[in-house]
């Protein structure tokens, strides 16, 4: 008897070592898989979209618990698209040797981004509706009209900054459609913010257009080529300064002034410089798009 409390009692200090071991494996796994679906989210544009909308709402008046709910729901969009977009390309990211997209590199399969993006899209519908049903609607064609639908196809043809356009454009209204009395949002909010989009698309895509073109994809920007984009990037951008600064029935404040005089004047850097292959244009967009984010911030209390 003696012995076999022994053997079992050695037998359990045995297991105990290897029980470990496999439970910090899994537990090694589970965060690798985490930190792999952080990184196929696109985490800067996710960040920067949730953060500029979450402070849109405030500054609209939608209180602490709205502005919260409106961060949750574009952060539950955001990373339904971003997902969705790295588990379509998979196959074409391989092929250009993208070593910075986990499904490339095969350390998430496509099937697992795939489920990802289908429970980010689904918990983003309840979140949506804690606006209202117009806001939700606004919201939710947002993000099928303009994200999913570039992921599966738009991105490969001459509308490619259509989804871009619709996809930003609805931001505002989905803001002002959750206030009392689901009022629209003010034009030149709709229409500086689809600007907004199509710079961003322009910005975006500009690193990649060699690998694209070398998979197939044919966007707008693509069929432009480096040099113009670059040239015309900073230009859109501006031109949705200038909307938001000058377009209420109000006059322009001080700061607006302020703004769109430092906008134009990055784009004038941007667009002025001869070399096809410098990178100032490209800086100069970014520059531009952080100030047209900034604007329609400040301008938050005026949406309506």
């Amino acid at each position: 008897m003696a012995e076999a409390l022994r053997d079992a009692g050695t037998g359990v200090a045995a297991a105990t070592p290897a029980s470990a071991a496999r439970s910090g494996s899994a537990a090694r796994r589970v965060a690798a898989n985490c930190l792999a679906l952080a990184r196929a989210c696109h985490p800067l544009p996710t960040a920067a979209v949730t953060t500029m909308v979450t402070a849109v709402a405030a500054g609209a008046g939608r209180g602490a618990a709205g502005s919260a709910g409106v961060g949750a729901a574009v952060l539950a969009g955001q990373l339904s698209v971003g997902w969705c977009n790295d588990a379509a390309d998979a196959r074409r990211d391989a092929a250009a040797g993208r070593t910075d997209k986990p499904a490339a590199t095969g350390e998430l399969p496509p099937r697992a981004l795939g489920v990802a993006a289908g429970a980010a899209l689904t918990a983003c519908v309840p979140l949506s509706l804690l606006g209202g049903r117009e806001a939700a609607a606004a919201h939710l064609t947002g993000v099928l009209l303009g994200g999913w639908a570039y992921d599966f196809g738009l991105k490969r043809t001459v509308l490619s900054p259509l989804p871009y356009a619709v996809g930003f454009g609805v931001l505002p209204a989905f803001v002002t459609l959750g206030l009392p009395g689901a009022p629209r949002p003010a034009w030149w909010a709709t229409a500086g913010a689809a600007l907004l989009g199509v710079g961003a698309h322009l910005v975006n895509v500009l690193p990649d257009l060699d690998a694209d073109r070398a998979t197939g994809v044919r966007g707008l920007p693509h069929r432009l080529g480096a040099a113009r984009v670059r040239r015309i990037a900073p230009a859109v951008l501006l031109a949705a300064v200038g909307t938001m600064a000058l377009g209420s029935e109000g006059p322009a404040r001080p700061a607006d002034w302020a703004v769109l005089g430092a906008a134009a004047a990055t784009a004038a850097l941007g667009t002025g410089v001869p070399d096809a292959d410098s990178p100032v244009p490209f800086r100069a967009a970014v520059g531009v798009a952080g100030l047209t984010v900034v604007l329609l911030v400040s301008r938050a209390d005026t949406l309506t």
